[in-house]
């Protein structure tokens, strides 16, 4: 089956109000969802305008520079960043993976601003750290593949066969991952997700087994 992907563009002009700006450092990295990235140049020049040194990364996975995915946010060579959209599933991510930064959040549609730190994820924190204990002490593991496009990595997930030789492995391939066909494995200690990065993080409640993501254990 084909499958075509449309993407969803906010209509209006996306401008950052003046007392947004004045609480922005002189240096960031600036990233937004694919719904506001037809504002993103606009954004970056008015904040230039304004003697802000601005950063565009484009990380794997994506189309434009300054497109963000919560499946391929990676260590980055900033202090700070601007994230336009909404919700912090995206702001987070980019703490887990930039731990001692800043995320300054703009929600373009509600006027909302917010800025976050480290003390937001210490409670992922403590999950991981919880379930690399579980882990270390578990025989059985599952390992979480997805069969879709830009997600899949069996062969990373296989190449754990002779990483972990002391564990026995079970491989547990979907296309969409159904939390309850899990609940059919009672003898899985722990389970490793190798597909996007947030079900470990965003549905750790519905495994009720220890998740952890591949790069956790690398």
């Amino acid at each position: 089956m084909k499958v075509e992907f449309i993407e969803a563009r906010y209509k209006e002009k996306v401008v950052l109000p003046n007392w947004v700006i004045k609480k922005l450092p002189k240096e960031l990295a600036l990233f937004a969802t694919v719904q506001f990235i037809g504002s993103l140049q606009e954004i970056k020049k008015q904040l230039e305008d304004n003697n802000i040194k601005v950063k565009l990364y484009r990380p794997k996975h994506t189309k434009y520079k300054g497109q963000i995915l919560g499946c391929s946010i990676e260590k980055f060579d900033s202090k700070s960043f601007l994230y336009i959209g909404d919700g912090q599933f995206h702001p987070k991510a980019l703490l887990l993976k930039n731990p001692k930064t800043t995320v300054f959040c703009f929600n373009p549609i509600r006027k909302k601003f917010l800025i976050i730190n480290e003390k937001e994820i210490i409670p992922w924190l403590r999950k991981k750290k919880g379930a690399l204990l579980k882990f270390m002490a578990s025989f059985n593991i599952g390992v979480l593949i997805s069969s879709k496009k830009g997600q899949n990595r069996i062969e990373d997930a296989l190449r754990l066969k002779e990483k972990l030789p002391e564990k026995n492995l079970y491989f547990f391939i979907f296309d969409t991952l159904n939390f309850e066909e899990l609940e059919n494995f009672p003898f899985i200690d722990c389970f490793i997700n190798t597909a996007c990065p947030r079900i470990a993080y965003d549905d750790y409640e519905k495994i009720r087994k220890p998740i952890l993501n591949l790069e956790d254990i690398e």
